[in-house]
């Protein structure tokens, strides 16, 4: 299939000022993404270049770099290391909007809306492998075993949550379940690898581990509060897309324990149904039963918990970055 797109190279993600301190790594990242990215098929390269340069933050990999970097890392591994990071994250990307259907990302074309599906997969499947490939010049086993582990729990994870449109039975825990496996992983496996690369004491170990964990699950939370109060522009998709798959997250889950029975019902079958035909209905008792407040507060939570992880690493322009990385989770309108 042909693409219907702009002939011209999508825009490279900009460097935030939480990128400056580690800002000659993320060079290197970003040369060596284009490196490993070469393949003797086009297509493979074609897809692979549209979607690593659609505009992403590469937190992941900027977690991996930092971790490293707070624990006096001086070595060079930690180059592949977060770019192998960036690409399993990407093949998650790629199909997850084939599952989803999605047609949009980051304010462009999905790529299986741009080529089509089995492309898509085909090529996320490419980026994962060489991941893998990736994981065996790290050196690592420790690291090799974080790593696929996370895949699997990911994996799991996406899943969970495809078993989970339509039900509106699910509870808060199932949530936290399912959004620790599809999101929260992949941060935590990023940090907790870094950590493992720079030698970390056993305490600095679990702390970057479970901060990457508190700082994704943060994330998430933000993510699903913004489906139903964000900026279409600002995100790159509709406000209400999760509703209209049928996703119970936890706005709607909190309102309907909090709403009247008429309104736990209507939100049930509107569930069930999936669309968008009653998206202001919904709207309006979210806002009612305060259930955006609530997904904040959840969030702050696992905000300060990432914040408290940090306690255990030594005070750097690293470790202050990874601060600011918590505050921003929660912060953030996109």
């Amino acid at each position: 299939m042909t693409a219907n797109v702009s002939s011209a190279q999508p825009d490279s993600p900009t460097p935030s000022p939480l990128h400056a301190v580690v800002a000659d790594d993320f060079a290197a990242v970003n040369r060596t993404i284009v490196e490993q990215l070469n393949s003797k098929v086009p297509l493979v390269e074609t897809i692979g270049q549209y979607i690593t340069e659609s505009g992403g933050k590469r937190l992941r990999p900027l977690l991996a770099l930092l971790a490293a970097r707070s624990l006096d890392y001086t070595g060079d591994k930690h180059i592949p290391l977060a770019t192998l990071i960036e690409f399993m994250h990407t093949s998650t990307l790629l199909h997850d909007d084939v599952v989803d259907e999605s047609h949009m990302r980051r304010g462009k074309k999905t790529a299986n809306d741009a080529w089509g599906n089995a492309p898509s997969v085909l090529v996320g499947d490419f980026l994962y492998a060489r991941s893998f490939q990736m994981m065996v010049d790290v050196g690592s086993m420790r690291i090799m075993a974080i790593l696929s582990g996370a895949t699997c729990i990911i994996a799991e994870g996406e899943v969970l949550q495809l078993t989970n449109i339509g039900n509106p039975s699910i509870s808060e825990e199932d949530y936290f379940e399912t959004i620790l496996g599809k999101t929260a992983m992949l941060f935590e496996a990023a940090s907790h690898s870094g950590a493992v690369l720079a030698e970390a004491t056993p305490e600095q170990e679990r702390a970057l581990q479970y901060y990457g964990r508190y700082l994704g699950l943060a994330f998430q939370l933000i993510d699903d509060l913004l489906d139903y109060q964000g900026d279409a522009d600002a995100m790159g998709k509709n406000v209400g897309d999760d509703l209209a798959e049928g996703k119970p997250t936890l706005p709607l889950i909190h309102a309907m324990e909090q709403g009247t029975p008429e309104q736990a019902k209507l939100i049930r079958q509107v569930i069930r149904d999936g669309g968008l035909e009653q998206l202001d209905a919904v709207l309006e008792i979210i806002h009612a039963t305060g259930a955006l407040d609530y997904t904040r507060q959840r969030a702050e939570e696992m905000a300060d918990k990432a914040l408290q992880q940090l306690d255990a690493l030594p005070p750097s322009a690293y470790r202050d970055s990874m601060a600011q990385l918590a505050r921003l989770a929660v912060d953030r309108q996109a």
